[in-house]
């Protein structure tokens, strides 16, 4: 097995309505087949809608988030984060300092 490092400063980041992003694992840097790594960052105000048929982890980096779950609002701090089951939905705002976070995202994966 060899190692493969990635530049993740090389790579841009991508404008949205939802804050910026960039891949920063996928089969196409680095031939990831069952997992997808981005990092993001939300301003104040920003909202990204999370969740969808895979397994997500969010991990905040740097800054503060209010996470909407299940109808109800969580202030989540630095260092905090969470994990949605495939089909769980979440909404992350930016706070006032702002949010860079970490998501993994990973298929369900059914045995043979």
């Amino acid at each position: 097995m060899s190692l493969t490092f990635i530049d993740t400063n090389s790579i841009p980041r991508e404008h949205t309505a939802h804050g910026d992003f960039k891949e920063i694992l996928n089969e196409k840097l680095a031939g990831a087949k069952n997992v997808v790594s981005s990092l993001h960052w939300l301003n104040e105000g920003e909202k990204l809608g999370a969740g969808d048929a895979k397994h997500n982890l969010f991990y905040f980096i740097e800054g503060s988030a209010k996470v909407t779950l299940a109808g109800k609002d969580y202030d989540v701090p630095k260092g905090g984060g969470i994990y949605l089951q495939p089909s769980e939905t979440a909404s992350i705002a930016g706070a006032a300092e702002g949010l860079k976070m970490l998501q993994l995202a990973v298929p369900v994966i059914t045995p043979n």
